[in-house]
This record gives structure tokens, sequence and C-alpha cells, in this order.
């Protein structure tokens, strides 16, 4: 199992633009639809990580609760479906679709957007104030496959919880951690720092 680390995009980077269509409507989900929320989460997600499924279902009620705040959530997967088509958009939305997600599971075909965010990792989770301000990126929580520690969503749901509040995150945030976002060949990129 791979283990690659969050890059850390600066805090304050404002929120790259996208326009992906969500696997399970065909419906268009831009940055613009996420400007008006008070807080957005955006996560690098897939189907196959097992840094994913060991959080899934607990992040997929953090996203209920939040949402029911007015935050705004989207998962994007970024992986070359050629080589992972387990990743693909057909069975992105049979995903979502049984495990009852109730945010928009949108497909970055062409990798551009994954680039745009740095994104580096599945899952790999942005925090966007109310004015489209990066304030967090990082972990859920401290729990990774097999190391006994409960998935809770701490660190998320407190840097949410300061947002909201109208509290600055503090800059000492830990990066998350999880399997590499699948390049297509000869497409990734420097900042993988190898």
């Amino acid at each position: 199992m791979a283990r690659t680390p969050s890059t850390m995009l600066p805090l304050g980077t404002v929120m790259p633009a996208f326009d992906l269509p969500d696997v399970r409507t065909g419906d268009s989900v831009s940055s613009r639809d996420l400007a008006a929320a008070p807080a957005s989460v955006v996560v690098f997600w897939c189907n196959h990580c097992p840094f994913v499924k060991h959080l899934s279902s607990a992040f997929v009620a953090f996203a209920r609760e939040v949402r029911a705040l007015g935050v705004e959530v989207v998962a994007i997967s970024s992986n070359d479906v050629e080589a992972y088509p387990q990743d693909g958009p057909g069975a992105m939305a049979r995903l979502a679709e049984a495990d009852g997600y109730g945010f928009p599971y949108l497909f970055d075909e062409t990798q551009e957007v994954a680039r745009a965010f740095a994104a580096a990792c599945t899952p790999d989770f942005y925090l966007f104030d109310g004015r489209g301000r990066l304030a967090y990126r990082g972990q859920f929580d401290g729990s990774r496959p097999g190391n006994d520690v409960a998935v809770t969503g701490a660190d998320l749901r407190q840097a949410v919880a300061r947002v909201l509040d109208g509290e600055r995150v503090p800059d000492d945030q830990l990066p998350s951690l999880g399997c590499n976002i699948k390049w297509k060949p000869g497409a990734e990129p420097d900042y993988y720092g190898r």
C-alpha cells in the first residue's frame, strides 16, 4: 500500500476554478457553485484506495452533518481509469449510490483539476472559507488503516467549526496520507518532489 502525503498547498490560496460532471446526475458542478457557501470542503477521493475505504462511512456522515450547516462538500476522482477501471464514472456512480453520498462525486478525466489543487493522494482534504480562500488542508484525523486509532474526523471537523465561527484555523496542520493519485502515463506532476 503506497503512502503518499498531501503537498500542503499554501494557506490562503484561492480555490482553483473547476467545472466537472457529477457521475450520478451528469450535471455540471463548478467552483462557482460553492461561492455562496460559508465554507466548502473539496476532497480528492477514489473507489479503490484502502485509505479512502477506511474512513468512507465516517466522511459520509461528516458531510451530512456539515451540509446541514450550509457547508458545501464535493468529492473528486482524478485517477487514470485506463489503468484503474474500478475508479471510472460508472463504478463511481454505483458506489456513491450504494454508500449514500449526499454530496456530488465528480470525475476529473483530464486530471487538470487535481494538478490545479496540487492534490497528491486519496483522500486529500481542502477546506475553503466563505471568501474562497484555503483555510485548512490536511488529514481528516489521525486514523489510518491498521493503526487502531478511531475514525472521528476530528481535525477537519475542528477546522470547519472554526471557519463557521469566523475564527482562523491554526497553521499547524498535519498532512493527509493515502494512495497517490494514479496519474496517466508520463503525467505525474513535479510537485511530488521526486
